[in-house]
């Protein structure tokens, strides 16, 4: 596992997407057929980067045409046009600012009459295309990662999640701070769906990720930290600022820094 501390957000933001942006580059250099495919998460962890990749788009820099999307989730029950869908947080904030094809974009349907077939062809359509390349996420507060609470199985696929009344709470501020407006239930990709991408980049900021920081990489591998699943994973990287690494100890601080001395890409 690569630990990446960056001094504040903003900068971490800006190195998730410079890693993001080299990978597609590379791929599409190294002349293989396939698209590249890349996984995305909602929230408020990855604006920064979705932010720095249109920059990068507009100046010409990177292209999304060759890229295919998969979302890691979506309310169950919520209408695309609702402005808390996730369909409707992708476009506003990534897919309408950049070349991405329509039909290249894949989000689960929450409006669907029937979401364990809905989930079931979301995994069988990502194994379609051989995988996901690198898949982008963000964790809660308790370390969940997508709608992957707590206690969920860390070899889950795709699947109807229960949200508890925690991560309720927490989205409340996005429904007018009215928990009874936050969805019960959500469509999400399992903790082994996002394990199984060939790399797996995990975006944590701020003093309130700090114990799920420190549980991610310190702790042990567990179902009550989904995020624990990462210390398996052949080529997990988390990218961090400082302010997450409150409940790190000091000898591990001081190893990701020494170890990320020569900034690689």
């Amino acid at each position: 596992m690569r630990v990446v501390i960056q001094d504040n957000y903003e900068k971490m933001s800006k190195w998730a997407a410079d890693y993001i942006a080299a990978k597609i580059k590379a791929h599409n250099a190294s002349g293989v057929k396939r698209p590249f495919v890349l996984g995305l998460p909602t929230g408020s962890s990855p604006i920064g980067v979705y932010k720095e990749l249109v920059k990068k788009y507009e100046a010409g820099e990177l292209s999304f045409k060759n890229v295919v999307t998969f979302n890691m989730d979506e309310y169950l029950g919520l209408p695309r046009e609702h402005d808390q869908s996730y369909w409707y947080f992708m476009h506003d904030n990534f897919f309408d600012h950049v070349d991405v094809l329509a039909e290249n974009i894949n989000i689960l349907n929450g409006m669907t009459n029937d979401p364990e077939g809905e989930c079931r062809r979301y995994e069988e359509k990502i194994a379609s295309y051989g995988g996901i390349d690198l898949f982008m996420g963000g964790i809660g507060v308790d370390g969940h990662l997508a709608f992957n609470e707590p206690y969920t199985s860390l070899s889950s696929r795709t699947g109807v999640r229960d949200l508890t009344t925690d991560t309720r709470i927490v989205n409340s501020r996005f429904f007018g701070n009215d928990m009874e407006k936050v969805p019960r239930q959500a469509l999400s990709v399992g903790i082994g769906t996002v394990t199984d991408a060939k790399e797996v980049l995990v975006l944590i900021s701020g003093h309130n990720k700090a114990r799920a920081l420190a549980a991610t990489v310190e702790g042990g591998v567990s179902q009550k930290w989904t995020c624990s699943a990462l210390q398996l994973h052949n080529a997990a990287i988390i990218a961090c600022d400082e302010a997450a690494c409150g409940e790190l100890t000091v000898d591990t601080y001081k190893y990701f820094l020494d170890i990320e001395k020569k900034e690689r890409i």
